[in-house]
């Protein structure tokens, strides 16, 4: 599978591959020799010896401005949640890995946050149960949770259109969905989504969906269907 990513960058004429490894401690090499710096990790939790969160750590102390992709078959909420802490920008299962992992780390560095939907549906649950140990915080806002004070929405916080974008990106939309329902260009999504961002102060589509719901900027629910 190493190569068969490798094969996906080498073919892309917009990404160099800088080096591949099979453990973490041949990752921390190439880590320690790349010269220019690197852009983009794409690694694997399970290593022969060690796991991919020291990989992530160690990648992004030597190299600040570099974004972590994981692909692991671990799935479980713990391990994502896990990788998100280390710096992780996106996770994807293995069973949905794309054909073209270069048009995914494309998107990633363009401000995506790739993350395969079972994997986004199970850490969203896990997240709303931890919050049921304190002041639970709906995924969407219910009426009565408005009128609380604890969870008195930010209005006039995010536009009109950074609004919509978060409410699409909430039910699993991606940028060039947004794009084509909203009659936007993707380079527009993708500014919408970086000033959301900064405005949440989050930095993935899952973090902005988990922010949004604790200050409750989400509808109290959404539409059925939207219109293609």
């Amino acid at each position: 599978m190493r190569e068969f990513f490798a094969a996906s960058v080498l073919r892309s004429p917009e990404l160099r591959l800088e080096s591949c490894a099979a453990s973490v401690g041949e990752a921390k090499a190439c880590l320690d020799h790349a010269g220019n710096g690197v852009d983009v990790l794409l690694t694997d939790l399970g290593l022969p010896d060690g796991s991919g969160l020291e990989v992530i750590r160690y990648a992004r102390q030597r190299h600040p401005a570099c974004e972590a992709l994981v692909i692991s078959m671990f799935g479980d909420e713990d391990n994502v949640l896990a990788s998100i802490e280390a710096g992780a920008l996106g996770y994807i299962h293995k069973d949905a890995a794309p054909d073209d992992i270069a048009n995914t780390i494309l998107e990633m560095k363009a401000g995506a946050s790739p993350i395969s939907p079972m994997i986004a549906r199970r850490v969203l649950s896990k997240y709303r149960s931890m919050q049921g140990n304190s002041a639970p915080a709906p995924l969407y806002a219910t009426p009565a949770a408005i009128k609380n004070e604890a969870f008195e929405p930010e209005k006039g916080l995010l536009s009109r259109r950074e609004q919509e974008v978060l409410e699409l990106i909430a039910r699993g939309f991606s940028y060039s969905e947004i794009a084509d329902l909203k009659n936007l260009s993707v380079h527009t999504v993708q500014t919408h989504v970086r000033s959301l961002y900064g405005k949440l102060e989050v930095h993935s589509k899952m973090e902005a969906v988990m922010e949004a719901t604790r200050m409750c900027l989400l509808p109290q629910q959404a539409p059925a269907a939207v219109p293609r």
